[in-house]
């Protein structure tokens, strides 16, 4: 059953309407002052340096090492922070700099673009315990893309044979989404192919007629109509059909749950918005007849083939965990990876003891396809999407179409840094997703200066690139391939540098287009950040390494660009560690200055600025920084498990974040510390404040005062003291099954297990494999070393492709036909 809604907070936002596609054009006074910023901050800092370090040490040069040290290290934090403070002024002018120039391209251009070219896409939507009404809304936003040759897989990654009936309602729920929207766009699909051809062969028919009248009438003054012209009944008719599929859409959109905001996007901008844009262009065709002013029959067949696009593409679902042939590794990048190097294949279905494995028997358009079991098309480009993002109809369209004009060869990745949606019904989601339209303006700005990121939420991806940067290994007997890298749980960065070392680009389109939910709790939200404080630093060498390359290659590169990449993967953890130490260490007060404290203003007032420029309060700014300061231990644990992965070697476990309508638990650590941190800021301040140590009593409180403010209105103290029990208690009370137990545990399984098999020698897997084992003389020759990847016999695995054309994704389940 799906959860209920969660309860609205005070203080949150009421205003549902999402910020509009196009950023405005900034003014040349916003971007003199963004310059200004800049100079700014660095006079300041500057001066603070001479004025105040250096001349303590001039002017009492017999100070102690104690004195020498806190300097010095005083002034590498400050030195820090103002660095990712510059960083954020640098990014944002760039930002601004983009949207002045930028040139959105129209509709003609667009439709004209794709009436010589239809590059096949695939979208693949990574799915992993997800519910089936969110896993829904980011396929019907994928299939009602505006693009030819579109394929649409959902590639669940739950366990194929869960035994609570919970998890198994949910899994088949699930897998019946992309066969449901299949069947749902049918009617429209058939309407506007039968209308497409229909006005064709009129069109047809027409221009025939035409040249026989050119012919005829040759040698007279008399001229036929020409040809590419249409008549006022012709646009009447393609006004009518335009009518049709905005109300189709209409009451698609009406018939839609509507719990929450995410929701209400859904309704009103998915499907919403794409009604009254096919509404108003049918507008547009009658308002055309009356004035007399018809399209030519180009631009119909145009129209035509929009509406046709709509609705025609592919849906389907694979399941890489039905094979033992493919990697099981629980990570979104290997489950992207088990499809991509599927892509433009044909394969057959063989039964081992092992398990099903896929083989290939030929390429996807091969004479092999019309035999093979399952049939992966091929794709120029691949679209990854995650399942809780939302798309605007125009996203494909028009990301490839920048990829595909002149000069944008060789950009691999095409994205739009995701925006939230409005209306967050809980002040923690109101700030993460402060926080989410901010970096979408700074990620705008790194593509300026050439830094672009992969945002992993949503990228249009050449498939080209994608085999540049593959790595092939061999894991179980089975050959695995890896297009995004896994050694790190922010695979979309590390794969960034790889393109860049094959002289691939990225680039960031200026536009809103896609969206992503923001975790709703605490809990939630320290598994996503946590997650994203993991693995920069163990990118920065690899990233060093390809600077040298670059160099060697004689390319010249800018200094925006490593300065705002370096800061990208390391500011996490310089600003984690430099805020701990400002927290934690009584600073002599001769090293605080105005000056240090002015060097920051430019950053919050135009911090301040971006907050109000994209709907949200200038006073954000305090409530941000309070924020952060209850997220700094997950941003320290993200850098010390980044530190341990370095050491040893051994990957980090990938940690989903939780998308659940209820509340999640936050381990007890964390909602210790933010409480520590406010009674060691108290302290502080009492013990400065009596030394009248001014400058670090004013800190001090006003840390303690955001703390407090950022742990009840965040975290919640009722739920701050339910965890903090909670898993303290669990951690109190777990213990291990005792050495006598687990013996007798053991002792029935194995007698259950001798009782239900017969000692019957495996002979395929002493022939095939070359070990030997017995097997159950009732059950095909699998061992129990393996018998656990074995998926039984399912009439769900139908769902993993859809009968069809060669091009379509298939897969035949006829058991017996296997076993053979």
């Amino acid at each position: 059953m799906p959860a209920t809604a969660r309860r609205r907070q005070i203080g949150t936002e009421r205003s549902f309407t999402p910020l509009p596609v196009e950023h405005p054009r900034p003014t040349a006074q916003r971007i003199a002052m963004s310059r200004l910023a800049i100079l700014a901050t660095l006079l300041f800092w500057a001066s603070y340096v001479v004025t105040t370090v250096l001349r303590e040490f001039i002017e009492h040069g017999g100070h102690n090492f104690r004195f020498h040290m806190e300097a010095a290290s005083y002034v590498v934090v400050v030195t820090m922070l103002t660095f990712s403070a510059l960083m954020y002024l640098l990014a944002r002018h760039g930002a601004l700099l983009r949207f002045r120039d930028h040139h959105r391209a129209t509709r003609v251009e667009l439709d004209e673009h794709f009436t010589d070219t239809e590059p096949p896409m695939t979208v693949l939507v990574p799915s992993y315990a997800e519910e089936p009404e969110v896993v829904a809304q980011t396929l019907w936003s994928a299939a009602l893309q505006e693009y030819p040759e579109l394929s649409v897989v959902l590639l669940i990654d739950d366990a194929p044979h869960p035994t609570e009936d919970e998890l198994r309602q949910r899994l088949e729920r699930t897998r019946a989404v992309p066969a449901a929207i299949q069947a749902q766009l049918e009617v429209p699909r058939a309407r506007m192919a039968e209308a497409l051809d229909a006005f064709e062969q009129e069109l047809g028919e027409w221009q025939q007629t035409a040249k026989r009248q050119a012919a005829r009438y040759r040698s007279t003054s008399v001229l036929p109509v020409p040809s590419e012209y249409v008549t006022e009944e012709q646009v009447a008719v393609l006004a009518g059909h335009y009518y049709w599929a905005s109300r189709w859409l209409t009451s698609l959109a009406e018939a839609q749950r509507n719990e929450d905001h995410v929701d209400t996007f859904f309704t009103d901008q998915v499907l919403g918005g794409l009604a009254r844009d096919l509404r108003t262009v049918a507008e547009a065709l009658r308002l055309a007849v009356e004035a007399g002013e018809l399209p030519r029959a180009h631009r119909m067949r145009q129209l035509y083939r929009r509406l046709e696009r709509i609705f025609t593409a592919r849906l389907s679902s694979f399941e890489r965990k039905h094979y033992v042939s493919l990697s099981h590794e629980a990570n979104k990048a290997m489950n992207l990876n088990a499809y991509l190097g599927l892509l433009d294949g044909a394969y057959r279905l063989v039964q081992r003891p092992c398990g099903r494995v896929l083989e290939k028997i030929g390429s996807a358009e091969s004479e092999e396809a019309g035999e093979a079991d399952l049939v992966v098309p091929a794709a120029d480009f691949v679209l990854t999407l995650d399942a809780d993002s939302l798309l605007l109809p125009e996203y494909c369209l028009r990301l490839v179409h920048l990829m595909q004009s002149p000069g944008n060869e060789r950009i691999a990745v095409a994205q739009t840094p995701y925006s939230s949606f409005r209306g967050a019904g809980s002040r923690i989601e109101r700030l993460a997703g402060a926080t989410t339209d901010i970096q979408h303006l700074l990620h705008q700005g790194m593509t300026h200066f050439g830094a672009t990121f992969w945002v992993g939420a949503n990228a249009v991806i050449r498939t080209e690139a994608l085999r540049d940067i593959a790595e092939t290994s061999w894991e179980d007997g089975f050959e695995v391939t890896r297009f995004v890298q896994d050694r790190t749980v922010i695979e979309d960065t590390e794969s960034s540098i790889d393109l860049g070392t094959h002289g691939w680009s990225l680039t960031n389109y200026p536009e809103r287009l896609s969206y992503s939910a923001t975790p709703p709790d605490f809990g939630s939200l320290v598994v996503q950040r946590r997650r994203w404080a993991n693995g920069g630093l163990l990118i920065l060498p690899k990233y060093w390494r390809q600077l040298q390359a670059r160099r060697r290659a004689g390319e010249q590169i800018r200094a925006g660009e490593v300065l705002l990449r370096v800061n990208y993967m390391a500011s996490i953890a310089w600003a984690s560690v430099g805020l701990l130490f400002l927290l934690a260490y009584p600073y002599d007060s001769r090293l605080l200055s105005p000056l240090i404290i002015a060097a920051a203003v430019p950053y919050f007032l135009t911090m301040g600025a971006d907050l109000r420029q994209t709907g949200y309060k200038f006073s954000d700014i305090f409530r941000i920084y309070g924020f952060n300061l209850i997220l700094l231990p997950v941003n320290l644990a993200g850098v010390l498990k980044s530190l341990q992965q370095g050491m040893t070697g051994q990957k980090i476990p990938f940690a989903r974040t939780p998308k659940v309508k209820n509340r999640t638990a936050s381990p007890w650590l964390y909602v210790l510390i933010p409480a520590l941190i406010v009674v060691f800021s108290i302290f502080t301040f009492w013990r400065d404040f009596s030394q009248q140590n001014w400058g670090n009593a004013i800190y001090a409180s006003f840390n303690a005062f955001w703390a407090s403010w950022a742990i009840i209105a965040y975290i919640g103290l009722r739920a701050s003291v339910v965890d903090f029990v909670l898993g303290l208690w669990q951690m109190l009370h777990t213990t291990r099954p005792r050495r006598r137990d687990r013996q007798a545990a053991a002792q029935s399984t194995e007698s259950k297990d001798r009782l239900e098999t017969a000692p019957e020698l495996d002979w395929r897997l002493v022939l095939e494999e070359g070990r030997v084992a017995y097997r159950e003389a009732s059950q095909r020759p699998l061992s129990p070393s393996v018998r656990r990847h074995r998926p039984a016999a399912d009439p769900a695995l139908a769902s993993i492709g859809s009968a069809g054309p060669a091009r379509h994704t298939r897969i035949r389940t006829d058991e017996k036909e296997l076993a053979a």
